[in-house]
């Protein structure tokens, strides 16, 4: 395996061997090359101190090489480039990429954040984001804090195992960890949010996501003598996310909220954001409400006049809006605030008599009344709850009124558990306001916030909870980065050779070690009914603990005090007061005091408390703050550990929070505490991927096509993951990646590739090649999808053909079938058609034969039995002048076009028959009868017709469309040289 680095420790110096090309490590006798032909003890001596002082001035040549181009060295993107790899030489890069206002290096598996102590609002940017999203390989870009947020996000997405993931972000107070949680959350929030499907839901989702972080700062965020906006509690966010990677919900799980800093601030330090958030940004009319007046002051809230960033109400307001906190509940989250501003200022004044309550200071009375009004709860109550103590003997309650001291301390009391309780419900609701049913998501990604490491001149209880806190997750990533990873090599059989770190399991063991340490003697030491001294729990230390080499007292100090040698350093602690604070009790008088609240939301705070303070007395075992602690951490880590950690190193270049001032010893310092230089060395030597071999070829089989995908899918035993089952078939998928990078590139079993490495059940990897992995794997499914795609279209088109052929062949039946049973009606009609027309014909012909063959005695007929009677003169002569007719005679009508010369005088010529049909042709023609020049003549008779059937003799004049026949409506003869027509009437000029 190239470029193995292996670390000495010569004295107080590390030094690092290198091993040669071909994957053997050189000896400590072959770098020196000393003289080894003595063979004496003194020689062996003397040659080993020539090796120290050759290896030491090749090392110190070595790193002079390096640093003497710094021009070059704010090039250095990942840390594993630098070599050798030196505390000396890291810094010095670290420093020219500040200097060039570069902030994130890589190094190693891990991220190196440089705190700008600016805002750098470019680099945050949506753009910066989706240009990070969108990348086919986002290492390749420059070093950010979005590279680790895509990485765990593109982990989700391909499914690798351990399928959760966690950022963990750490570092001291002041170093940026809370800002780097904010950008990390609004980059999921911005990229996993993408879909247009159900879009009112996803951006009501990002919305209170986002703005449940500025209401969590504005109760849990101080500023400290490190940090302008240090966390006072810790928490875990889960980023749910549902089968297509988009975030559905989240959750919020919050550890240790420092609520002692409601009642104290330490010198230079203020409260809690919320409260100067109301003195800075309330309106008149909220002043009055909350009875804040402008030019009051608060004994709570030291430094009021100094104006940050975070004093911003509108920011909260709106946030809570959002969250859906709807006015009433916000009216009455401030009310309770006000409350307890004003009984900051409530001061007590000793009895006169020790059997008399205090009395209250000055304008006391004044500030508790008020506090009274706020809380909505008694005011002779409140005060007698914070003068005197109920104390129970037997079945009895016995009053005892409290001293000075005792007073002030169960105000405080008062106000921490108040603050505490609406904290918590805070939490509750913004869980309940975003967090999504356990059916909708299937993976999370948890974002780890927690208050950095803390040393300051007066440390208690909470600095070694924080501390401790810290303790347990430098020692989670010495376990899986440090430890773990250098013993998983030798066990899978990789030449390999230990690289020495800082372990800090037994700082771990002094705090909660069994069967003693520092929690189970304070635990002990507050189970025990009586009052708690501090010299006393010193000594017991001492006696107790002396053996650990991490704990140590000063002798000349005046207060009793123990200090721990912690992994970020020595921090004194305080012991006067931590067991009070450890036992943290509550009197019942002032839980059972604001229960009677009429506030609705500050009774609901504490209406199970009788439940929960009746079941803990029927148990002697007390529940302290270390052990509710201790708990929460341990079940906190057991997330981090069934999930994918990545880490993200924060570190603060300056004391001071100056903008781009970069301070050696504060960096150097922070870089070898929490093992940066040995994380550069286990990464840059080793395989940061180990993939079962099983899981490996379940994921990355079809590359090769090999055929063991599908039994190892099948089969899930033990022998499915040894090498010497699916040796063969891994390295065929390693070697068809291999051979596209490098054509005359092969892997054998025993090769130490430089970038692969076979042990008995793992693959190992480095990033380069997992990414060349899912390259091959990515263009391979692509192949795949295209020949799923046109057999399945092949398919598609061969059943759309079937379907058409089918469809085709139906409607052509059905068409026949129709056609079959038109034509059926067509002929079953003209059938009934031609029976019917034969039988009129029929009819016709014999009525016609009748009428033409005997046309006078049938017209007499008709004459006789229709027309009116006439002068039989009229008859006989067959002729009438037209003016002598003097009464008009209804006649029946026929339409009949009429062409007629101009001759002053015409005969008509009228095939008729009978003199109705004389009378109704004059009707017809309309002829005027003025002159009395015109006549008509029928020549039935007087011109010899016998019959209609007669030729016309000359010319003919005008054809009528209509006969005067009744029923001879048919051509009498078929000749073409005559006139034929269905009916007939000549004109004829006489």
């Amino acid at each position: 395996m190239a470029n193995v680095k292996q670390k000495l420790k010569f004295g107080n110096k590390d030094v690092s061997t290198v091993n040669n090309s071909d994957g053997t490590f050189r000896s400590l006798e072959k770098v020196g090359r000393p003289n080894r032909q003595k063979e004496k003890v003194n020689g062996l001596k003397d040659g080993t101190q020539d090796l120290r002082k050759s290896f030491n001035d090749s090392l110190e040549g070595d790193i002079r090489d390096f640093l003497i181009n710094e021009a070059e060295l704010h090039t250095y993107d990942d840390l594993t480039k630098v070599n050798p790899v030196t505390p000396s030489t890291v810094l010095k890069c670290l420093q020219a990429r500040y200097s060039a206002k570069v902030f994130y290096t890589h190094a190693g598996c891990t991220l190196v954040a440089l705190n700008p102590f600016q805002p750098i609002p470019h680099l945050y940017s949506l753009d910066v984001m989706r240009e990070y999203h969108s990348a086919p390989q986002p290492q390749e870009f420059k070093p950010h804090i979005f590279i680790v947020a895509e990485e765990a996000y593109r982990n989700v997405q391909g499914q690798v195992e351990p399928m959760n993931q966690s950022l963990v972000v750490s570092g001291e107070s002041g170093a940026g960890k809370t800002w780097t949680s904010r950008c990390l959350m609004k980059y999921y929030a911005t990229v996993a949010t993408s879909s247009q499907k159900y879009q009112d839901t996803v951006e009501k989702i990002e919305r209170r996501v986002l703005d449940s972080n500025p209401v969590m700062e504005a109760f849990g965020n101080a500023s400290t003598l490190r940090n302008s906006n240090s966390s006072r509690f810790g928490k875990y966010i889960q980023l749910q996310l549902n089968g297509s990677q988009l975030l559905v919900g989240a959750s919020v799980q919050t550890y240790l909220l420092e609520k002692t800093r409601v009642a104290f601030q330490a010198p230079n330090e203020r409260n809690f954001h919320i409260f100067y958030q109301m003195m800075k940004g309330a309106t008149e009319k909220q002043r009055l409400e909350w009875m804040l007046p402008l030019e009051q002051d608060f004994a709570w809230l030291p430094h009021a006049k100094k104006t940050l960033e975070e004093d911003c109400l509108q920011e909260t307001v709106e946030a809570m809006i959002n969250l859906g906190i709807d006015e009433g509940k916000r009216a009455q989250i401030f009310r309770i605030l006000a409350g307890l501003l004003q009984l900051g200022n409530v001061e007590f004044s000793p009895a006169s008599e020790e059997a008399q309550q205090c009395d209250l200071n000055g304008h006391s009375k004044g500030f508790l009344q008020k506090t009274a009004d706020l809380l909505q709860v008694p005011l002779d109550e409140l005060q007698s709850c914070l003068t005197v103590r109920t104390l129970r003997a037997g079945k009895q309650n016995v009053l005892k009124p409290c001293s000075q001291s005792e007073c002030a301390v169960r105000r405080d009391c008062l106000a921490k558990v108040i603050y505490a309780q609406l904290f918590d419900w805070l939490v509750t609701f913004i869980n309940n306001s975003m967090c999504s049913d356990s059916s909708m998501w299937c993976n999370f990604i948890g974002l780890l916030d927690v208050y950095g490491f803390e040393c300051f001149l007066l440390n208690n209880l909470e600095q070694l909870c924080i501390n401790y806190a810290n303790e347990k997750l430098q020692q989670h990533f010495v376990a899986h980065y440090l430890k773990a990873q250098q013993e998983e090599y030798v066990t899978e059989g990789l030449q390999w050779s230990f690289i020495r770190y800082q372990d800090n399991q037994g700082c771990l063991d002094l705090i909660e070690g069994s069967p003693a340490s520092i929690f189970s003697l304070l635990n002990e030491e507050c189970r025990l009914n009586r009052a708690s001294d501090a010299k006393q729990f010193r000594v017991r230390l001492q006696k107790e603990l002396s053996d650990n080499a991490n704990i140590s007292w000063d002798k000349f100090s005046k207060e009793p005090h123990f200090t721990v040698a912690h992994y970020a350093g020595k921090v004194s602690y305080r012991i006067e007061g931590m067991m009070e604070k450890n036992k943290d009790p509550v009197p019942p008088e002032l839980i059972s005091l604001l229960q009677k609240s009429q506030d609705s939301l500050l009774h609901s705070l504490f209406a199970d408390s009788d439940r929960e303070s009746e079941g803990s007395r029927g148990h002697s075992k007390v529940v302290t703050v270390v052990s509710k602690f201790k708990n929460s951490l341990e079940s906190l880590m057991k997330i981090l550990h069934s999930t994918t950690p990545h880490y993200t190193r924060c570190i603060k270049p300056n004391p001071d929070c100056r903008p781009l001032t970069f301070k050696k010893e504060e960096v150097i310092a922070q870089l070898e505490a929490c093992g940066i230089v040995e994380t550069i060395n286990i990464s840059a030597a080793g395989f940061p991927i180990r993939i079962p071999y099983g899981s490996f070829l379940q994921r990355y089989g079809l590359i090769a096509n090999t055929r063991l995908t599908a039994q190892i899918s099948q089969l899930n035993s033990p022998e499915m993951s040894d090498q010497a089952v699916l040796g063969s078939a891994v390295e065929d998928v390693l070697n068809a990646v291999l051979k596209r990078r490098v054509p005359n590139s092969t892997l054998s079993p025993d090769d130490n590739n430089n970038m692969v490495h076979c042990g008995k059940t793992k693959v190992f990897l480095t990033h380069s090649l997992l990414e060349m992995l899912e390259e091959h794997r990515n263009r391979v499914r692509s192949q795949k999808a295209f020949c799923i795609q046109c057999c399945w279209r092949r398919y598609l088109n061969r059943q759309r053909n079937l379907k058409t052929q089918a469809a085709t062949r139906l409607q052509a039946g059905v068409r026949s079938w129709l056609v079959r049973r038109e034509i059926r009606k067509w002929h079953k009609a003209a059938s009934v058609i031609q029976t019917k027309w034969r039988r009129w014909r029929a009819w016709m012909d014999a009525l016609a034969e009748a009428e033409l063959d005997d046309a006078e005695d049938f017209m007499e007929k008709e004459a006789s039995s229709v027309l009116p009677k006439l002068d039989p003169l009229l008859k006989e002569r067959g002729s009438v002048q037209l003016s002598n007719i003097q009464e008009p005679v209804m006649v029946r009508g026929w339409p009949i076009g009429l062409a007629m010369a101009s001759a002053p005088s015409i005969t008509v010529s009228l095939t008729a028959k009978g003199f109705q049909k004389v009378m109704s042709m004059i009707t017809c023609l309309k002829i005027p009868f003025r002159h009395g020049e015109y006549k008509v003549n029928t020549n039935q008779f007087d011109q010899g017709v016998a019959s209609i059937r007669a030729q016309p003799r000359g010319s003919i004049k005008m054809h009528l469309q209509r006969s005067p026949l009744l029923y001879a409506d048919m051509h009498p003869v078929h000749k073409t040289d005559v006139v034929t027509g269905f009916n007939q009437i000549l004109l004829e000029r006489t």
